[in-house]
């Protein structure tokens, strides 16, 4: 059984942890290589999750479009809110407190090679976490991510993602609107996507849900759909 080291980082910049997952996935790379060319002593990369919360921040995938992001710099700048562009796949999107990003470093030649499935086994991890607050999460056709009420007017996204793979090892990955504050939303068209809502945990319940409950909820259900160990 694979084990994935679980690693709670707390509130970080963006930055800081882009950088941390780049500098993993490059020590990842590394190892697979050294373990190819059959050099002694090298070992499989160790599979991580990082979970963080951002400060207020917009980030831009590698295929969004800026036009997305609906106010000035000057406002940004007012409102103490970082915009960063990556080099994830799509759109842009907000991480802030409350929020639950979850970044797994993961080498899927231990797993599987195959991006769509690695995306739906991330959803599957999320639907799982609602529904233990009794919410049906659902994908959207064609739509990354986890939404409620697919198909109708109320349909909303309550789960971003994006992803980043370098031979088959990956970064970047999920933002569960936990505790969000949805106002920030308004600033931007999220994921590109005109026609559908966001919502939280909290707007969903109309309460404040605490954040380590889930956080272990997830960790867990990412372990059992990806049937690793999940360890620390």
């Amino acid at each position: 059984m694979n084990k994935i080291v679980v690693r709670n980082l707390g509130s970080i910049d963006y930055q800081p942890a882009w950088d941390l997952q780049e500098q993993l996935l490059l020590q990842a790379v590394t190892a697979k290589r050294a373990m190819a060319s059959g050099e002694a002593g090298a070992t499989l990369p160790v599979h991580q999750l990082l979970l963080v919360e951002h400060p207020p921040v917009y980030t831009l995938g590698k295929s969004g479009h800026e036009s997305n992001l609906l106010i000035s710099e000057a406002q940004l700048a007012e409102g103490h809110i970082q915009y960063v562009k990556t080099n994830r796949g799509g759109d842009i999107t907000f991480h802030g407190p409350g929020q639950l990003v979850a970044y797994p470093i993961l080498d899927l030649e231990q797993f599987f090679t195959d991006i769509g499935k690695y995306l739906r086994f991330l959803e599957e991890a999320v639907i799982r976490t609602l529904g233990h607050y009794g919410l049906a999460g659902e994908r959207s056709a064609g739509e990354t991510g986890v939404w409620l009420d697919v198909g109708t007017p109320r349909a909303r996204k309550i789960c971003a993602m994006g992803v980043r793979c370098s031979r088959w090892v990956t970064m970047h990955g999920l933002a569960l609107n936990v505790n969000t504050d949805m106002r920030y939303f308004s600033n931007i068209v999220p994921c590109g996507i005109t026609d559908k809502a966001v919502t939280s945990l909290q707007q969903e319940l109309g309460r404040e849900v605490p954040m380590a409950g889930v956080q272990a909820l997830l960790v867990k259900f990412i372990g059992e759909v990806f049937e690793a160990e999940m360890v620390g």
